[in-house]
């Protein structure tokens, strides 16, 4: 026994145990990112075909073997088409990789405090007169095909303009705003729905709206009920209610705090390198 040990770690490289890890890690990634979706339920369905077809095998079943080795062959194919939300979710979460990640625009401290205060001025307002409003700050991935499905504005941010986007009689008012740096891209914007079925049946189209539109994105969704003047924040799909103004102010400035440190490192990185690389030449 102790001499197979021996055989089998004397093959054993520092490698095999980076190979493992970061298998391990990736296995781990995917189930957190399957986690409370429609995905899980279809992995357990999969999970509960293999472990059928190995049994059919073993057990010398051979009609329902075929049968099942037949729709696994297939299933390949089904599985890409039935994922196919989860699956672009997933790429779009290895685009925003702060190793190539991009900002769309440039930001700086007193900019960003600027940017926070026009926001939450507005919905302040919406809150205490309970105005329905559905604002989608943009960050890494880009929302030109959502901007698309709305009115072109292309403006400066203002409380003025949020007032008169989100006002009862303005046909803008029931879609999303979407807000790029300290400009209003577009307003009436029509966005995805979340298919999460966990969520409360007391949430409406814009809840879910904001929910779905940060599900295939990392923007950030503020909405203010026009039934009750609460207010919500969602991020990464994941939706917190009944906020105070206090609490969205310091949500936002966090936000945009930790992109500009993101930007001066990536400065800093770029300058360093820029350095080494001269000296090379």
């Amino acid at each position: 026994m102790k001499e197979s040990i021996s055989v089998l770690l004397s093959g054993f490289v520092f490698t095999d145990i980076i190979d493992v890890l970061i298998v391990a890690y990736v296995v781990y990634k995917i189930l957190c990112f399957i986690q409370e979706t429609r995905a899980e339920q279809l992995v357990k369905g999969l999970v509960i075909l293999v472990v059928a077809t190995f049994l059919s095998d073993v057990l010398d079943l051979y009609t329902l073997n075929w049968i099942l080795e037949g729709t696994l062959t297939l299933g390949v194919i089904a599985l890409i088409i039935v994922f196919q939300p989860e699956l672009r979710r997933a790429l779009e979460y290895l685009g925003r990789s702060k190793i190539i990640g991009k900002h769309f625009f440039e930001l700086d401290k007193e900019r960003a405090k600027h940017i926070t205060s026009t926001i939450i001025k507005a919905v302040d307002y919406f809150s205490v007169n309970k105005i329905g409003a559905l604002i989608i700050l943009e960050r890494e991935t880009s929302l030109n095909d959502i901007v698309e499905t709305g009115t072109k504005i292309d403006a400066i941010i203002s409380e003025e303009l949020f007032g008169s986007i989100f006002y009862l009689g303005s046909p803008l008012h029931d879609g999303a705003t979407i807000v790029r740096g300290d400009r209003i891209l577009a307003a009436g914007c029509v966005l995805p729905l979340t298919q999460n079925r966990t969520l409360s049946k007391d949430l409406g189209t814009r809840h879910r709206a904001g929910i779905g539109i940060t599900e295939h994105s990392d923007a950030i969704a503020l909405i203010v009920s026009e039934e009750t003047g609460i207010i919500s924040i969602a991020i990464d799909g994941k939706l917190s209610r009944f906020l105070d103004i206090k609490t969205v102010e310091k949500t936002l400035l966090n936000v945009y705090m930790s992109q500009l440190a993101d930007d001066k490192s990536k400065n800093l990185f770029s300058r360093l390198f820029g350095k080494r690389g001269d000296k090379d030449e």
